[in-house]
């Protein structure tokens, strides 16, 4: 078995010590990543190397999906935001049309700024 590198075992240790937020906000930001290598991908025609992080970014909304608790109102909106962004991406797949990927990664990138300055307010008011 190979061993694991440093960067993936930092990755590892920041997963398993975060909080429910941090994690949250972990996905948005990988969900970002991923996206925009896939765009990257797009733009190269190098679609073999672009489908894994399309996939990648299916998988972390349905991540995300799997973590709502539907007994909140503010549940079934997010539930409605990441059914829609999963149609965009399907929509991408299906006509390569990259408006359809531009903004699932505007999503992305605007929730994860969100979910970063909601830490830091957090963060602020238990101190």
């Amino acid at each position: 078995m190979k061993p694991m590198n440093y960067q993936q075992q930092y990755l590892k240790t920041k997963v398993e010590t975060a909080s429910p937020g941090e994690l949250t906000l972990l996905l948005y930001e990988e969900l970002f990543r991923k996206l925009s290598m896939a765009k990257k991908s797009f733009h190269m025609n190098q679609f073999d190397e672009m489908m894994p992080k399309v996939h990648g970014a299916r998988e972390i909304l349905f991540e995300l999906i799997s973590t709502l608790n539907m007994q909140y109102d503010i549940s079934k909106q997010l539930y409605a935001l990441y059914e829609y962004y999963l149609y965009c991406i399907n929509q991408f797949i299906i006509s390569k049309d990259e408006k359809f990927l531009e903004e699932v990664i505007q999503f992305a990138k605007d929730y994860a700024e969100t979910w970063k300055q909601a830490l830091l307010i957090s963060k602020k008011g238990n101190s």
